[in-house]
């Protein structure tokens, strides 16, 4: 597996998906692997770096909104270019018949590892093209048996791959041997990344950076090592050649026919920072959300752009959604109403002032909060919890108007199997976060308004998680138990 390492230099992060990889390539029978994840996270190059340097290499990639002829003429381009680079072959009529070249091609490498990957195969797989059909009819009659075979394949659009392959309930069922889902950088790779561009950030800034495209391999690597991150951040977004100024359209575009509904919903969820319950949601939605409304709240979820979560103390019928895909939430709210309106904002420092204009801390804050969950793992470790399970969640209360009660909601809570449970605070500030006397009434609220409402008798502990630590005093000493800085997110 030298060769295989030694091309693997290049990729940054992806230990455990190149881990995989691996051991689908020493693996002594035939592999059937699924790599699926949002659009641009860097499931093609991965793919290419891991593996095409390692035996036979096939690469066919789909075409989007193609048809039959337009994918089967891609197919034999890279059947000519990998197997007869001098010659012009006769483009096939079917799949079938394109199937039965790359048997006949397999046979004559028994002892060579030969890797076949379908990128975009949604986009290859047209409607009564009989893709799917004969991909099943090869693998389970030829390809299956062949133990130098790897079958890759790979796809943008989440929800076609889980249905159609992963959770296949027709000829493809259970034929997939290994699932592999590509998620976007940590902020820790996303450091390693930046890095290697030559782009030294320091830990906040990378954190602001994360807030408005987060790890996204592709995004990340159109940054311009000679400007400032305001800079970048200018000219990527608020500029009409800038990539990330027409994206959001573009993305939904490429991913669903259902783009328009898709894309209400999410605008819909964005809305509301701590989630929305589905009745709630579908009622907004109106007359769009009928039979096929949980389709589209799965393809959006398979897609990352939101996540389905149970608040904590609800029943486990009654669930939330929430937005998290970073660049999504960026957009919808800095970028969206100037590409409606066609007005580009004036001058080369917009994001810079707007960086100071109140607007800016209260989205960061709950930007930060949403990356916080996704790295929550890093909480968990920092808190030293790592050997006990932890139920995530969030918690509100509306309070009680006729007992004069306010409201109260704590934006992470970690229910815990050693009958404890944390509640952190989550805080997005520019200097150390300080606790005085008002916001020291509001924790104990808080925790008074919880104690309430818990049913069960479990001990509790306050936790911080502060983007500029917290700065010591005689109310931090008596209330905060544990305190999580951003350098532990890394």
């Amino acid at each position: 597996m030298a060769i295989l390492r030694d091309f693997q230099m290049n990729l940054i992060g992806r230990k455990k998906e190149q881990r995989l990889l691996e051991k689908v390539m020493a693996s002594e029978q035939a592999e059937f692997v699924a790599v699926y994840g949002r659009r641009r996270v860097g499931k093609t190059y991965t793919i290419q770096q891991c593996l095409s340097h390692a035996g036979v290499y096939f690469e066919c990639t789909g075409t989007k909104d193609g048809n039959l002829h337009d994918q089967l003429l891609n197919f034999i381009k890279s059947f000519e270019s990998t197997f007869y680079p001098k010659l012009s072959l006769k483009t096939p009529k079917s799949w079938r018949e394109a199937f039965e070249l790359l048997t006949l091609e397999i046979k004559k490498y028994p002892r060579q590892k030969i890797v076949l990957f379908f990128d975009e195969l949604p986009w290859l797989a047209t409607r009564k093209s009989g893709l799917i059909q004969s991909l099943d009819y090869f693998w389970n009659t030829a390809w299956s048996k062949c133990p130098h075979v790897k079958l890759i394949v790979c796809g943008s659009a989440a929800s076609w791959m889980l249905s159609h392959l992963i959770n296949a309930k027709g000829g493809l069922y259970n034929r997939v041997t290994r699932p592999l889902l590509l998620e976007p950088f940590t902020l820790s790779e996303t450091k390693d990344f930046l890095a290697q561009k030559k782009i030294k950030l320091t830990e906040k800034q990378i954190l602001e950076l994360y807030m408005v495209m987060g790890g996204i391999p592709f995004y990340l690597n159109q940054l311009d090592s000679t400007k400032s991150i305001a800079q970048n951040v200018n000219d990527l977004c608020f500029k009409k050649e800038g990539l990330l100024y027409g994206e959001f359209n573009r993305l939904f575009r490429s991913l669903f026919e259902s783009a328009e509904l898709n894309q209400q919903i999410v605008k819909i969820i964005a809305q509301k920072h701590y989630g929305i319950s589905f009745s709630e949601l579908s009622k907004k939605v109106g007359k769009h959300a009928g039979g096929r409304f949980k389709d589209r709240l799965y393809e959006l979820e398979a897609a990352g752009f939101i996540q389905r979560f149970l608040p904590f103390g609800r029943k486990k019928r009654d669930h939330y959604y929430q937005v998290i895909d970073e660049y999504s939430l960026f957009y919808l709210k800095w970028i969206a109403d100037l590409v409606q309106g066609k007005e580009l904002p004036k001058g080369a420092d917009y994001w810079a002032r707007i960086l100071k204009t109140p607007q800016w801390y209260p989205w960061a804050g709950y930007s930060f909060e949403t990356i916080c969950y996704k790295h929550v793992d890093k909480i968990i470790t920092a808190l030293g919890l790592n050997g006990i399970g932890c139920f995530v969640s969030h918690w509100s209360y509306k309070g009680d108007p006729k007992q004069k009660e306010d409201g109260a909601q704590i934006d992470l809570i970690l229910d815990r199997d050693d009958n404890a449970i944390s509640l952190c605070e989550i805080k997005y500030t520019t200097h150390p976060f300080v606790i005085d006397k008002t916001y020291a009434r509001n924790l104990l609220h808080k925790i008074d308004a919880f104690e309430k409402n818990l049913n069960q008798p479990k001990q509790l502990f306050l936790t911080l998680i502060s983007a500029s630590g917290l700065k010591k005093n005689a109310w931090s000493e008596d209330l905060i138990h544990h305190t999580v800085e951003l350098k532990d997110l890394f």
